[in-house]
């Protein structure tokens, strides 16, 4: 009885199950590999060492690839069931222990990194030299799926004001920032001088906006439309210092939202709009994570940076 004990302890290693876990998600050893953080070849040992403890075979060749058999899949879903409670027993230890430690796993969308990452997680660097940070960009679907995927431990993503971005169940948000934007137009342009305008008004001219299928494009795209106007595309930039920087050189306008995008380029105007255009920056994490004190004083000190943009 004390053998078949230890064998299934052994059996039911955690960083094996890890592995299975992350196989499941991303849908491939290289994709594993990555959201780890180790080597294909250390995923490919784990699950062989998986599939040998267990007996049974959890993998298949898929062409190229591989694809979990049945036993695989079975095993995956109680893997993950099993990561979840795990998750959940830390962050009852952490939240009883009260201490800001760890690791923390996080994103934030280009213009967030640049206007709130620097002055937040040198703030957590100084408030708690136990945690360690781990950052990144991503843009916001991407830092949900990482949040979702267990990937990331939290991500600063954003909606529009007439658009708003799905969060899956299972995610817990966090009001940071609401981020207002403007019309950036070159100082030459005919409605530069303007105090308000209409995105109508821009009918005619060529926009520069965000890259085909990104969530802030397609809130452009459906915006424009809603007001009857077929935006005519010029360019297209991720950065939002890049989209200035072309507005500056005369090849168009952008929208310019506040966050991020000091300091602003020689010849650049920005303009409100009349019918205000916001966007709504908040933070999200996995729900069994909520009680983690790290996830606590990431949230404080993302709001904290964001009050410092907004009075700026």
């Amino acid at each position: 009885m004390l053998e078949a004990s230890r064998s299934i302890t052994y059996m039911l290693n955690l960083e094996r199950l890890r592995t299975l876990d992350a196989l499941a998600r991303h849908g491939s050893v290289s994709g594993a590999a990555e959201g780890l953080h180790v080597t294909t070849s250390a995923v490919s040992q784990q699950l062989a060492k998986l599939e040998r403890e267990v007996g049974q075979q959890l993998l298949a060749k898929n062409g190229r690839g591989v694809r979990l058999t049945d036993a695989g899949r079975l095993l995956a879903d109680h893997a993950a069931r099993i990561l979840s409670q795990v998750e959940l027993a830390q962050a009852d230890l952490e939240a009883q222990r009260g201490q800001v430690a760890g690791e923390l796993r996080v994103s934030a969308f280009p213009t967030a990194a640049r206007g709130l990452f620097p002055a937040a997680l040198a703030a957590l660097r100084a408030g708690h030299p136990a945690l360690r940070l781990r950052s990144c960009e991503l843009e916001p679907e991407a830092g949900v799926a990482g949040v979702v995927r267990g990937d990331l431990d939290l991500a600063v993503v954003l909606d529009w004001y007439n658009k708003p971005m799905p969060v899956p169940d299972g995610l817990v948000k966090a009001a940071i920032l609401d981020d207002p934007a403007d019309v950036a137009m070159p100082v030459g342009h005919r409605l530069a001088d303007r105090t308000e305008v209409d995105l109508e008004d821009f009918a005619d001219d060529e926009w520069i906006t965000w890259g085909e299928g990104e969530f802030c494009h397609e809130w452009l795209m459906f915006t424009l439309r809603s007001k009857g106007v077929e935006p005519c595309i010029g360019h297209r930039a991720a950065e939002t210092h890049t989209q200035l920087g072309l507005v500056a050189a005369g090849l168009g306008v952008c929208i310019a939202p506040l966050l991020g995008r000091d300091p602003m380029p020689a010849g650049v105007v920005t303009v409100p709009v009349r019918q205000r255009v916001r966007r709504h920056v908040y933070v999200v994490w996995r729900a069994d994570a909520d009680r983690r004190p790290s996830i606590r004083a990431a949230v404080q000190a993302l709001r904290t940076a964001a009050q410092a943009v907004s009075a700026g």
